[in-house]
């Protein structure tokens, strides 16, 4: 495969995970916020754990197909990428906290617009820090 092809490959799988991504991030945070009336950030924190869970593993194996199953470099992968997801989460719930705590805006449209914002930084950060082909 040359390189444009995996980089189409790449960027088609990572489109679909990330929606499967969002999407679990979205069904836990929003049940737990409007079902089980949590706040914003106890919601979005549980949901967040989860989504990063399901991300690592679908981001390892087929988006950026590191498929090391030695233990120090799985280990590697794994801190790198909380790491790098707390950074986005951190961003994540100012954002929240400052839309929907202080202006008031609905939950919902400001996930989706911070969710923007939040992809395109876990695609870079993926990319480049963590699963970094090595030359």
């Amino acid at each position: 495969m040359n390189k444009k092809n995996g980089a189409v490959r790449e960027g088609i799988a990572y489109l679909i995970f990330g929606v499967l991504t969002t999407a679990v991030d979205y069904v836990i945070s929003n049940a737990l916020f409007y079902v089980a009336s949590m706040s914003s950030i106890p919601s979005q924190t549980i949901a967040w754990v989860a989504a990063v869970l399901f991300a690592f593993v679908t981001n390892k194996w087929w988006v950026f197909e590191s498929h090391t199953l030695v233990p120090s470099e799985v280990w590697k992968e794994f801190v790198s990428f909380v790491i790098c997801r707390v950074a986005t989460f951190l961003f994540n719930l100012a954002a929240l906290f400052v839309m929907v705590d202080l202006m008031h805006m609905e939950f919902f449209i400001c996930k989706l617009l911070i969710s923007v914002v939040v992809v395109v930084l876990n695609y870079v950060f993926s990319k480049i820090l963590i699963f970094a082909k090595k030359k």
